[in-house]
């Protein structure tokens, strides 16, 4: 469809993950609009659940039903088919990209990521780009994105010695020392929010001790936090804070805390401006509801 619609297309794989790249009109030119968008989907779960079988794509009410019908799919149809319609009726004064990825639920490092190394390679630029995710919770047009926070995890563990809990003194318990530290991250509070995000959330996600018994004094404890922030801080800022309060429970208590960082995205927002003003207009004039500005999620 995009092809003959004008559009020169590249496929872009990594890994085993396929991703589409297309463009209409000049490479290079200065007023360049792209939309990004996925097609992998999460796990279906119990398909027994469903009232209509995930893949089915069946249409019933004026609905369309499946796995992946809000996320994303019908977005990156709905934009591919508005892009077909608009470059063939009205062609415009620049170029219009279709950046469609085929990882984004999972680790997203052969999706995105993959495309934009390809582009740098291959000279392709963007002036503006909108992602279709779904970001309206309860009615169509009255919310959009601007931003998003950062999201890590810390997998944090600490070894003791194991032993009876009948006979303390000759184990070493890792649980006192990582509960001191989950208390000192928990009740930080890391920031009173910013000019346009609300302010960044710590949570203890996992703490274990791969015990069973009631009655022995565990090896070893981990633990897992994620850490949602704002445009206050960064990945390695926090990294810095994370690793300086394992260090002083460590030093007070005399056991070795070892940390791992997995970064999944930094914060970042698009300034309210000419982009957000355009696609808010071009909202009211097709829903007649007015979109709140958001980086909530």
């Amino acid at each position: 469809l995009l092809t003959t619609a004008g559009f020169s297309c590249s496929r872009v794989d990594r890994g085993e993950v396929s991703n589409l790249f297309a463009r209409w009109g000049k490479k290079g030119h200065p007023r360049t609009f792209g939309f990004n968008g996925h097609t992998d989907v999460v796990p279906v779960g119990d398909e027994a659940a469903w009232s209509n079988p995930p893949f089915c794509g069946d249409i019933i009410d004026g609905w369309l039903w499946g796995r992946g019908a809000t996320d994303m799919k019908s977005g990156v149809a709905a934009f591919a088919a508005a892009a077909i319609d608009f470059v063939s009726q009205t062609p415009p004064d620049g170029s219009i990209i279709l950046a469609i990825t085929g990882d984004e639920e999972g680790d997203a490092v052969d999706g995105t990521v993959a495309l934009l190394d390809w582009m740098t390679t291959e000279g392709e630029a963007m002036q503006a780009c909108l992602v279709g995710e779904p970001t309206c919770p309860d009615k169509m047009g009255e919310m959009m994105k601007i931003g998003r926070r950062g999201s890590m995890t810390a997998f944090i563990t600490i070894k003791g010695t194991q032993g009876h809990a009948a006979y303390p003194h000759r184990a070493n318990n890792p649980m006192p020392s990582m509960v001191r530290l989950m208390d000192r991250l928990a009740t930080k509070q890391l920031d009173q929010g910013t000019a346009h995000f609300d302010a960044s959330t710590l949570a203890i996600t996992t703490i274990d001790t791969g015990n069973r018994a009631t009655n022995v004094i565990p090896a070893q404890s981990k633990a897992t936090v994620n850490i949602r922030f704002n445009d206050a801080h960064s990945s390695g800022s926090l990294s810095e804070w994370l690793q300086n309060e394992a260090d002083k429970v460590s030093a007070e208590t005399g056991v070795k805390i070892e940390m791992k960082i997995k970064v999944s995205g930094e914060s970042f927002i698009t300034p309210p401006g000419p982009l957000s003003d355009l696609i808010a207009s071009a909202v009211v004039a097709e829903t007649g509801v007015t979109p709140v500005l958001s980086t909530s999620g």
